[in-house]
């Protein structure tokens, strides 16, 4: 074959590891075992460019791994639960496993062409009751030993969707697919007990070295540990005492106000019998309470009537509000207001005329109370006020623990650590996920289903033409008999937070087929995962679940000790973009496929009517915007190489990337270009002679860079490498048996990038076996020291010629040589240099 035809190379080559079993991992005790595991995806139907540069990467190390000697784990599988499944079947009338199972099929048909090195006879979905049987049997286990529990909990509730939604979900207190006003319930829900690993899954950080430092702050500022001090506000009336928590006790000088939550047991109290109280808590209720809401969100209270007592100066009252911008499930659900040093306190005094008043000012400025608060960083000196400690000036962090100290030793209030790391509330009110394994019996209470009678399948026979989740409506599924006492009963209708079912795969991938959670012998061997590769949006609720469950598995004698870490290194990719082509008509913005346009320059027409639209480029893909690649169309035109290629080389690989069709034509006439070079190669016949040592050097140089990069994910840097030594095997005059070699390793260097093309070239010169078992090239390093160096020279600092010496070579002969040159005869025109400076192998100096 004398022309470059992936249409016809690259389904060769996969039926031919199909059929060896190439990529079928084994335990072996023969080679160090190495596991590369990409995060799975969403069964959407279709996959996108974003995931063919996320799983190709993850093929380069796996394959680069198989060369280097290493027993090779890279499984595929799929997130299959979730609402869009079930929100399709309300769509179409279907149901939501033909959706998912039809969806799986497709994607996979689309990855199979790409030539990822996946061992597929470990593939699994999370909605295979294979899979969550074994989800099951391990909530069991887990309630068990004390991390499971039940709770009353105000939550986000949907009334179209009927359903809990999560704060993200929740949109300008909208449902973010029903677009109804969201309500917040008192709902019974389950928990998995995380807060008690708070301060484990804290320290163990510090120690995950092979993490990027973003995502190990993000997982920090998460657990969010802090010191600080409940502190009882005697109240006025007499009542039972508001018990507030502050990180910042020293600012107690300027308390001025108590804040309480709108689902502090006071505030339900006091609603009971004040109607507008009432009424300020229901619309509370409609707000979003993500962070980021809330802090952007109009700071609203109401005063209750009530006042407390400034623990440190009896004669000052404080008044008591229901304040829209506290949380119950932070603290105590109560804060003391100090205005002069929070900002958020300070808008809010100044919307409610509240008094505002100094604790510290910074030293050698004016005392007097700013617009904006005084809050500086802990570290800093400020100049306490009439500190009730006896504090004048001294750092934030010395001010609060000598207030800690005091309060504590008057009995005024009791220091407290605590954690912003919340229970993880695992309950969904919907069809499409793993069933909760329980049975709530009026004798018996809530119990475990029967390990024998697991897995507890969802039911097939569901509608979803009545909003709601099917199974509370489904009598012969639901209505059962007790595991216990053998009397009617009901089954927990509630199934599980997807992020359980994304929790522990990386787990059961070692033992797909077990008939427990994992098969501990093959748990101790695969894992951990050497390489965990995905999206830097999972760097904080999916790791750390994870974390989370490697614990609790290990607790419940499902993975070995040393497993607590399950990720030993984590990459976060970049995204794939596109440029966005955009028109208008009628006055409204019309989006065009890529496919729909000429690209002219920097312009780009329409293809149908030469119409130009305005570019937006390096924008995110998105189906509303339709800037999305379909991998299938370009390994169509192109072939998947050519794909591999241009998400490898055209940006380092943390960062984004944009795809353009020039990008990808560029790629694809490069790997042409590199099986003409290989066809040329076979068809020399030069005898051996000088510059097979030269091209022989530069191979093994390759050969290192292109190591390093592997290893460093420096994926471009090495494809890089490879396009200069491209040119180089190109221009070389050395002879057949030297090009041959070189061809040969450069198929090899290539192979993790572009597998067919480097299998075709290995096999077009008798290469042994499939390229992807060969060994990995070794570079020989007494070929890359050069015996040769280039010194420049300069005369009167201004450089003038430049010589190749051996570097062996004495100082006196480097400095004939150098005023030898015949451009430094012409500088000098007959002058005597006063003196010759020679700097052994870096430059020579001549002075006149």
């Amino acid at each position: 074959m004398s022309t470059y035809t992936p249409a016809e190379i690259e389904p060769k080559w996969q039926s031919a590891w199909d059929k060896a079993e190439t990529f079928k991992a084994v335990r072996s005790d023969d080679k160090p075992k190495y596991y590369v595991l990409e995060m799975f995806p969403y069964p959407s139907g279709r996959i996108h460019i974003g995931h063919v540069r996320n799983y190709t990467m993850g093929d380069v190390i796996a394959r680069y791994k198989l060369a280097t000697g290493h027993n090779v784990l890279h499984p595929m599988g799929w997130d299959a639960f979730g609402m869009p499944a079930e929100n399709a079947a309300m769509a179409t009338g279907g149901h939501p496993a033909e959706y998912t199972y039809g969806n799986i099929a497709e994607m996979k048909a689309q990855m199979k062409p790409l030539g990822w090195s996946l061992d597929w006879s470990r593939e699994l979905a999370t909605c295979d009751p294979e899979y969550y049987g074994q989800q099951q049997s391990m909530f069991i286990d887990f309630m068990e030993r004390g991390l499971v529990y039940r709770k009353n909990a105000v939550v986000n509730w949907d009334p179209v969707d009927m359903t809990v939604l999560a704060n993200e979900q929740v949109i300008d207190g909208k449902g973010w697919r029903s677009g109804a006003e969201v309500e917040k319930r008192e709902l019974t829900q389950w928990f998995f007990k995380i807060s008690d690993y708070s301060e484990e899954l804290l320290d163990a950080i510090d120690h995950l070295d092979n993490w990027p430092a973003k995502v190990k702050l993000m997982q920090a500022n998460w657990i969010g540990k802090s010191r600080g001090i409940e502190i009882p506000f005697q109240r006025a009336d007499g009542g039972d005492p508001i018990i507030c928590y502050s990180t910042r006790p020293d600012t107690m000088r300027g308390a001025s106000f108590i804040a309480i939550s709108p689902e502090h047991p006071l505030s339900r109290d006091l609603a009971a019998d004040n109607a507008e109280i009432a009424s300020f808590i229901a619309e509370t209720r409609k707000m979003d309470t993500t962070e980021a809401a809330m802090e952007k969100a109009e700071k609203k209270g109401l005063d209750t009537g009530l006042t407390v007592q400034h623990p440190i100066y009896p004669d000052q009252k404080l008044p008591v509000w229901v304040g829209n911008f506290v949380l119950m499930d932070y603290g105590t659900g109560a804060v003391f207001g100090c205005p002069a040093h929070d900002q958020r306190d300070l808008d809010f005094a100044r919307k409610y005329d509240l008094e505002v008043r100094n604790a510290f000012h910074m030293p050698g400025e004016d005392v007097a109370v700013a617009s904006e608060a005084l809050v500086p960083a802990k570290t800093e000196k400020v100049v306490y006020i009439d500190h009730f400690a006896g504090l004048t000036e001294a750092t934030s962090h010395e001010g609060i623990d000598a207030t800690i100290d005091y309060f504590e030793a008057k009995g005024l209030g009791k220091g407290q650590t605590k954690y912003r790391l919340r229970d993880w509330g695992l309950s969904r009110q919907r069809y499409w996920g793993c069933p909760i394994p329980v049975v709530h019996c009026d004798d018996c209470g809530v119990v475990p289903e029967k390990k024998e009678n697991l897995p507890v399948k969802l039911p097939d026979d569901v509608t979803f033409d009545i909003p709601g989740n099917p199974l509370d409506r489904h009598p012969t599924w639901r209505d059962c008999a007790c595991p216990s006492c053998g009397k009617a009963a009901r089954r927990e209708t509630d199934t599980m937070d997807t992020f359980v079912d994304s929790s522990w795969y990386f787990a059961r991938f070692t033992s797909p087929r077990a008939d427990t959670p994992t098969n501990l012998e093959d748990a101790a061997y695969w894992m951990n995962v050497d390489q965990y590769i995905g999206g830097i949006e999972h760097a904080i609720l999916h790791l750390l679940y994870s974390r989370f469950f490697a614990r609790a598995m290990r607790m419940t004698g499902h993975l070995p000790q040393g497993t607590e870490e399950p990720f030993d290194a984590l990459f976060t990719q970049g995204m794939v973009t596109h440029a966005i082509y955009k028109s208008e008509k009628n006055g409204k913005a019309v989006y065009h496929y890529p496919e729909e346009v000429d690209i002219k320059g920097e312009k780009a027409f329409l293809k149908s009517t030469g119409a130009e639209v305005a570019v937006i480029p390096s924008a995110k893909m998105s189906k509303s915007k339709n800037n999305v690649v379909d991998p299938a169309n370009i390994v169509r035109e192109y072939g998947a190489d050519t794909a591999r290629w241009f998400v490898l080389s055209d940006s380092p690989p943390e960062r984004d990337v944009e795809w353009t069709a020039s990008g990808a034509e560029a790629a694809n006439k490069f790997l042409g270009r590199v099986y003409r070079i290989a066809n040329d190669v076979k068809a020399d016949q030069t005898a051996a002679n000088d510059a097979d040592n030269d091209l022989i050097k530069a191979m093994h140089a390759t050969i290192k860079d292109v190591t390093l990069g592997i290893e460093s994910f420096g994926f471009n840097a090495a494809i890089a490498k490879i396009y200069g030594f491209v040119n180089v095997l190109a221009k070389s005059k050395a002879g057949a048996m030297a090009k041959r070699e070189a061809a040969m390793t450069l198929a090899q260097l290539m192979s993790p990038m572009t597998p067919h093309l480097s299998e075709e070239i290995w096999t077009m010169f008798d290469g042994k076996g499939l390229i992807a078992n060969a060994s990995w090239p070794i570079a020989d390093e007494s070929l890359l020291v050069e015996d040769t160096v280039t010194m420049p020279i300069q005369i009167n600092g201004k450089r003038r010629a430049e010589i190749s010496v051996d570097k062996a070579l004495d100082k006196t002969d480097v400095e004939a040589l150098a005023l030898a040159q015949e451009n430094v005869v012409k500088a000098l025109d007959g002058a005597t240099p006063k003196k010759v400076i020679v700097v052994p192998g870096r430059i020579v100096n001549i002075v006149v």
